[in-house]
Parts: C-alpha cells; sequence; structure tokens
C-alpha cells in the first residue's frame, strides 16, 4: 500500500471511532442503574450503528473519489 492510500484509510478510520463515540450518549448510559443500563447500552448500540453506516460509507466514498460530491 503507498503513503497516500494509507493515509486515507488512516482518516477513515479516524473519523469513523470518532463519529461513532460522538453519536453515543454516553452520560446518560453511565448514570443510569446498572440493571438498566446493560440492556439499554446494547439497544443504543445497534441504533447507533444502523444509523451511522451510511454516513461511513459516504465518507469513504467521497474520500477515495472526491470527483463524486458534485
Amino acid at each position: 500500500m503507498n503513503p497516500r492510500t494509507r493515509k486515507k484509510v488512516e482518516i477513515i478510520a479516524l473519523l469513523s471511532v470518532i463519529w461513532f463515540v460522538i453519536t453515543l450518549p454516553l452520560p446518560w448510559i453511565l448514570m443510569a442503574p446498572p440493571e438498566a443500563s446493560q440492556t439499554q447500552l446494547f439497544i443504543i448500540l445497534q441504533i447507533t450503528a444502523m444509523i451511522s453506516v451510511p454516513f461511513v460509507i459516504l465518507a469513504v466514498v467521497w474520500t477515495l473519489k472526491p470527483e463524486l460530491t458534485t
């Protein structure tokens, strides 16, 4: 893998991780009672993943082929 492609992959991975972390309502999960927060955490993770996948895919495509944005 050439350095330019490697840099793009690193940026995409970093932005994806940031997106998933920002979309989680962590204070709400951490302040809930433990027995309730475990079930709620799994549901929120599933919802976040379903909502985030299209945005991450768009970011990957637009990073690899910027001419598609116009």
